[in-house]
């Protein structure tokens, strides 16, 4: 080497008193994102290091303190595997410049790190969770005496000796594995205070379970919460809970709840019987919720039975969704219903389950309006308009016994067909036809959706169900023949890709689509059937507005923005992402975050008879006019949109553009000048630079 190089001691002192990183007696460990926050003496002296290209792709940089070596290793895995394997270490030594690999990935027992927050800074997007997993490490005593855990197996072997597993960042006990070490589990503060309904008893108000007589049950009530707020909406109800309500009786009730109750019983045969007695108790629908299994890294939580305890002392049996359904469904032998993340309904009449579901994918339909007026038709208008309804909601005429006048109606016009001509003289043809049309692809989406569950046979379809396929598909078989091939064709996704490129409605990028949910009924049914698969399997995020189809990948995102009608450029709250192959739910939550995503040009996302459309879309095209929607990257975020309102000197008020009082006039004239040319030139379409922000 031509240029010397700085002493041991020197680089000694620099790792020492540097804030970030890992130091051992002999080495220094950081990231390779952390190198620009070591002091420059180090920075340069790690460049030296970098005598082969390869080293640009390292993860850690060790600097050597007892010789003149910069290390290379490679964590491919580092930010999934909570203690990731070395797949490659590159050695160069700064005298020479010469370098030597090893190579450990056919090793059956390669190194490993822990202590993963060490190696990198605060601000690393994942370094919460790293540091909430040694805590728990520590606590538990797992990274004792490091030196015996610094190779896989090694560090397996602790695990399994210690009855604990790992599940992402978490720490958990195997399924399987008997758990024999004694701990009293408070379970009673699990229990908390409610101000309103709790979700899934609000979900199935809602859903319309509750009718005029309907009885309620909390079996598991805690405080009694829902107990005193649904007696409120003017129910009969009650409760029992083995720690707040023991000497109230289990009675029998037409809407059982058990709510957030099998997750927090430690002993599996006790939490299969509290199960099997909420269902026995339920005469018509039961709601079952418990805790499932996303991406969240702020609990505090450490291994025990066949779940995790947590700060408070309580357990919590934390599920995957669909592991939920599946333990439902063998226990009680049902076929439950996602409703939400971890929310369940279980029907105890078959013929009700199957209205339920269908209810979800119904969509909107108006009675035709009357276009022209006839004496005939005033006349008996009022003996009509039941008729018009029945159409509307079924997309099909009445069979004999469907109507409630119909002894009336057949007596004046002879049968359904004549009355229902001079319905049709009054009205567009089309428009029944729309109807009978949305009609059918409801029940298209639907039967295709009940492939998945237990989709109802010919014999056990009640009459009406029987008359709409009879009418609209002209038999069952051809209803189910068509359901499949549309589910088979789910698998091409250059077909999903293409039907998001044709239509008009929701903002087009690359690899996906969003739309607002209120225009998700308006889509080609077989991206109905799309979403269908993740909200029927998965169930939708809470409040979920909007929703992203990803067609590169099999995903289906749902997003919340909170104010979404209010604020011109809503700010993202929390989104839940669902990949369709392996039923993997990943959540992230925006609450805290200083610079989130936000919205723009609202009025892609909903149909033009959305309530709001006309001043989304007026704006829209202001901002347009005014430049500030000529570059979507750099304003995907809050700061960044705020940073591009103020170079323009713009500001929003009330869904409009205006100039900011202290902007300095030039620079005014300017940007009216070149708002002025920007009208003069045709539009453009904003669908290639959308292309980069997938």
């Amino acid at each position: 080497m031509t240029d010397s190089i700085p002493s041991l001691d020197v680089i000694l002192n620099c790792c020492q008193r540097s804030s970030v990183g890992k130091l051992l007696p002999n080495a220094f460990y950081v990231h390779t994102c952390a190198l620009t926050s070591l002091d420059p003496i180090l920075q340069e002296y790690e460049r030296r290091g970098r005598v082969t290209e390869i080293t640009q792709k390292a993860t850690l940089v060790k600097f050597s303190l007892d010789k003149p070596n910069i290390s290379y290793l490679f964590y491919p895995d580092f930010d999934q595997d909570p203690h990731p394997s070395l797949t490659l270490s590159i050695v160069v030594d700064l005298n020479t410049l010469d370098y030597k690999e090893w190579n450990y990935q056919a090793s059956d027992n390669p190194p490993i790190l822990h202590r993963k927050e060490t190696f990198v800074t605060p601000d690393y997007p994942l370094y919460p969770e790293f540091a909430h997993l040694t805590r728990l490490e520590v606590t538990l005593g797992l990274l004792e005496q490091s030196r015996m855990i610094g190779t896989r197996q090694e560090w397996e072997y602790r695990l399994k000796r210690l009855g604990i597993a790992l599940l992402g960042h978490y720490l958990v006990c195997p399924l399987n594995l008997q758990y024999n070490r004694s701990v009293i589990i408070d379970r009673h503060k699990a229990a908390i205070f409610r101000k309103s309904l709790s979700r899934p008893v609000r979900l199935a108000l809602e859903s319309g379970l509750f009718s005029e007589h309907t009885t309620f049950f909390d079996y598991g009530c805690g405080y009694g919460g829902d107990i005193e707020h649904i007696s409120q909406q003017g129910y009969q109800s009650s409760g029992w809970d083995p720690y707040y309500c023991s000497n109230s009786n289990c009675l029998p009730a037409d809407v059982v709840n058990i709510g957030y109750v099998i997750n927090v019983i430690e002993d599996s045969k006790e939490r299969r019987e509290a199960l099997i007695k909420a269902w026995e108790l339920t005469q018509r629908v039961l709601i079952v919720s418990a805790q499932v299994l996303i991406n969240d890294s702020n609990q505090g939580l450490v291994a025990y039975g066949d779940g995790i305890i947590t700060r408070r002392n309580t357990f919590q049996k934390y599920y995957e969704q669909e592991e939920l359904k599946v333990y439902i469904d063998q226990v009680l032998n049902v076929d439950s219903i996602p409703v939400a993340l971890g929310i369940y309904f279980v029907f105890r009449d078959l013929t009700q389950a199957e209205a339920f579901r269908l209810s979800r994918f119904r969509s909107r339909a108006t009675t035709p309006k009357v276009k022209i007026l006839l004496k005939r038709f005033e006349d008996y208008e009022d003996l009509l308009k039941p008729l018009m309804n029945f159409y509307t909601e079924r997309g099909r005429l009445p069979v004999s016994g469907e109507l409630e006048n119909e002894l009336e109606l057949k007596a004046e016009f002879g049968g359904f067909k004549r009355a229902f001509q001079v319905i049709s003289q009054v009205t567009q043809p089309e428009d029944w036809e729309i109807i009978s049309e949305k009609r059918r692809q409801d029940l298209l989406l639907y039967f295709a959706l009940s492939k998945f569950s237990d989709r109802p046979q010919a014999k056990d379809l009640d009459l009406i169900r029987k008359e709409d396929i009879k009418a609209l598909f002209g038999g069952y078989q051809q209803l189910c023949l068509m359901a499949d091939l549309m589910l088979a064709s789910l698998r091409d996704l250059k077909k999903l890709s293409d039907l998001c490129t044709a239509i008009s409605i929701g903002k087009k990028f690359k690899n996906s689509l969003i739309i607002h949910i209120s225009a998700l009924e308006t889509l080609p049914t077989l991206l109905r059937l799309y979403e269908g698969c993740a909200s029927e399997t998965i169930g939708r995020l809470e409040k979920a507005n909007i929703i992203k189809l990803s067609f590169r990948q099999a995903k289906i995102t749902y997003l919340y923005y909170p104010d979404f009608d209010l604020n011109p450029h809503p700010t993202l709250q929390t989104s839940m992402e669902i990949d369709l192959k392996s039923l993997q739910v990943r959540y992230r939550d925006y609450y805290d975050d200083e610079n989130p995503p936000i919205l723009h040009e609202k009025d892609c996302l909903v149909s033009p008879d959305y309530p709001n459309y006309e001043k989304f879309a007026k704006l829209t095209q202001q901002e347009r006019d005014w430049g500030l929607l000529d570059d979507l990257k750099a304003i995907s975020h809050q700061k960044e949109w705020l940073n591009c309102l103020e170079s323009h000197c713009a500001m929003i008020k009330n869904y409009k553009l205006y100039w900011r009082k202290d902007a300095d006039s030039y620079q005014l004239r300017l940007l009216k000048s070149q708002i002025n040319q920007r009208k003069k030139k045709p539009i453009k379409d904003n669908h290639v630079q959308r292309e980069n922000l997938d």
